[in-house]
């Protein structure tokens, strides 16, 4: 009787493996402060995933105005919409710090996404959090005053509100960028800063310290 073979136990998937080392369609790459990682009509053809640093993603109209529409930080996705079908990607993104950045061909995304559940279970999860992401942030443009969306929007730049202790030191970010998230002037959001300072909510020492207290601006009514 011919002996029988057993069959070859297939590793467990490890997703934090895979975000991490290049293979199949995998690269890793550096991108210092500033650089941009693709520009808005771009072929869409890849998924990006931040593994140190943080993006920022941003519009330009067909007049040439231009807007912040997220800021991305570890752990983050971005990059996503090759996966329905666009032709193009619909926005720029750069890095607003030095960067490591993973680019998931589309191909060996899809492939990933239908083999391992426990890489799709996160991915979903991912995509779950940043749609809630959106309707909180368009509940906050409709009702909320922009000093209580500026607040916010520092907030959680500096990950209050997350998993894990709040990372109170943020990079230098401009008041012209947090002008565009917030929906308002750089002016406006000038006398915010400087109003926020002096309550001592944050604080300038190099980069920008956010204090919890300055969650009594986004509770107070």
């Amino acid at each position: 009787m011919a002996p029988v073979v057993a069959a070859k136990k297939r590793s467990k998937f490890d997703p934090r493996t895979f975000l991490s080392t290049i293979d199949g369609g995998r690269k890793i790459a550096a991108f210092p402060n500033k650089e941009t990682i693709f520009v808005q009509g771009d072929p869409f053809d890849a998924v990006f995933y931040i593994q140190e640093g943080k993006v920022k993603l941003t519009v330009v109209s067909k007049t040439g105005k231009e807007a912040t529409i997220g800021i991305l930080n570890e752990g983050d996705f971005f990059g996503e919409g090759c996966l329905t079908g666009q032709a193009l990607r619909l926005c720029a993104a750069s890095a607003m710090t030095d960067c490591s950045v993973m680019r998931i061909g589309k191909n060996a995304m899809v492939e990933v996404l239908h083999r391992e559940h426990a890489f799709s279970d996160m991915f979903v999860a991912h995509l779950l959090t940043r749609n809630i992401r959106y309707e909180e942030d368009l509940v906050d443009q409709l009702f909320n005053s922009s000093e209580k969306r500026l607040a916010r929007i520092l907030l959680l730049l500096a990950h209050f509100g997350k998993e894990g202790q709040p990372q109170v030191a943020i990079p230098k970010i401009s008041q012209e960028t947090l002008a565009e998230m917030v929906g308002t002037t750089r002016s406006r959001v000038s006398f915010f800063m400087n109003r926020f300072r002096k309550l001592g909510f944050i604080r300038y020492n190099g980069e920008l310290e956010v204090h919890s207290s300055l969650l009594n601006i986004v509770l107070h009514d």
